[in-house]
Order: C-alpha cells, then sequence, then structure tokens
C-alpha cells in the first residue's frame, strides 16, 4: 500500500492494542465493582468505531450485549455540524439497562449530548461513555466521559476505522493526512 498520504503516525498498532486492552479492563473492573454480573449494553455508533469495538469486547470479562445506532452529523466527511440526525436506531430495548455507549472520536460533544438524550428517553439504568479518541479542547457540550483512550489534538486522523471519504479505515495505526490530500 502506498502511504504517501500520510503526514505522521499518532499512534501505533502496538499503543492502540495496549490502550485498548487497559480501557476493557478498566470497564471490567468498573462495572463488576458497581453492578454486579448485570449485563452491560454496548451501544456503538457506526461507523468509525466498528474496529475498536471488537477489539474492545474481546478485553472486557463482563456479561454484554452490543447493538448499533448510526447517526450522520458531518458535512461532506470533514465538519461537524452539530446538526446531528439518526439513521439507524438500536434494535433492542434499553429499559432498565446499563449502557456503556462506545465511540471512535468525541469533538464538540454536540452529536453525543443528542445521543444521550435520546437515550436517556429509552430508560436506561445507567448510561457511561468509552471513546479510543478525545478531541477534549473542541468540547461544546459536558460529556461525562467515563473512559478515554487518548486524547488528541484538533487535525483530521484516519485509520483504525477512521476514514476520510470512506477511505483508510483498514489501516493498523491512527494517523494524519497530508493537506494536498484534502485538496482533492
Amino acid at each position: 500500500m502506498d502511504y504517501s498520504f500520510i503526514k505522521k503516525v499518532l499512534f501505533t498498532e502496538e499503543e492502540i492494542a495496549s490502550r485498548v486492552r487497559s480501557l476493557g479492563e478498566q470497564i471490567t473492573a468498573y462495572y463488576r465493582e458497581n453492578y454486579g454480573e448485570q449485563e452491560i449494553n454496548i451501544v456503538m455508533i457506526l461507523k468509525g468505531g466498528f474496529i475498536f469495538l471488537a477489539d474492545l469486547i474481546r478485553h472486557i470479562h463482563h456479561p454484554l450485549t452490543v447493538d448499533f445506532m448510526a447517526i450522520s452529523s458531518y458535512e461532506n466527511g470533514l465538519k461537524d455540524t452539530g446538526i446531528a440526525r439518526i439513521t439507524m436506531d438500536l434494535s433492542t430495548s434499553i429499559r432498565d439497562r446499563n449502557v456503556l455507549i462506545v465511540e471512535d472520536i468525541i469533538d464538540t460533544g454536540l452529536t453525543l449530548g443528542y445521543i444521550i438524550k435520546i437515550l436517556r428517553e429509552k430508560g436506561p439504568n445507567s448510561i457511561e461513555i468509552c471513546t479510543l479518541l478525545d478531541r477534549a479542547k473542541n468540547r461544546i457540550a459536558d460529556l461525562p466521559i467515563k473512559f478515554r483512550g487518548f486524547e488528541i489534538e484538533s487535525f483530521f486522523v484516519v485509520g483504525y476505522g477512521l476514514d476520510f471519504r470512506q477511505k483508510w479505515r483498514n489501516l493498523p495505526f491512527i494517523c494524519t493526512l497530508k493537506d494536498e490530500v484534502f485538496e482533492t
């Protein structure tokens, strides 16, 4: 594969694997301590987090189920508009369940704030957040992020499920792109 589009690798495959393993251990301990053997209902927001989710749940040693939502809030795949719309809702009820939202990246937090509002209306017992990447400096909405992989600055990243116009999700690492990629 031609990697000429890469500006800088931010997190290697090994760094990601280590952090995901640690997050799984933290999640296991938290739910076991606070909820005993009650099941975790993981809600993943499609699409970028699917690789993260697949790796993460292998390190959560606690009963769990997985469901998916799809939300769109990006314009041309680049800019978060802050206007979210549900394109795919949950397939099962979360009433009286312990929900863990799994995200690939949290930016302004506006979209996730909207998702949490929608999920709270469904009557869960609890809602927690796990994100692989956090752009905390861009945060507008106040979010109680319980589990955080890495904090990053305000640059666009791809790899490990994250994409630019549906490209580069299959990279095993996370990187930034050269400026000329955005010009084409």
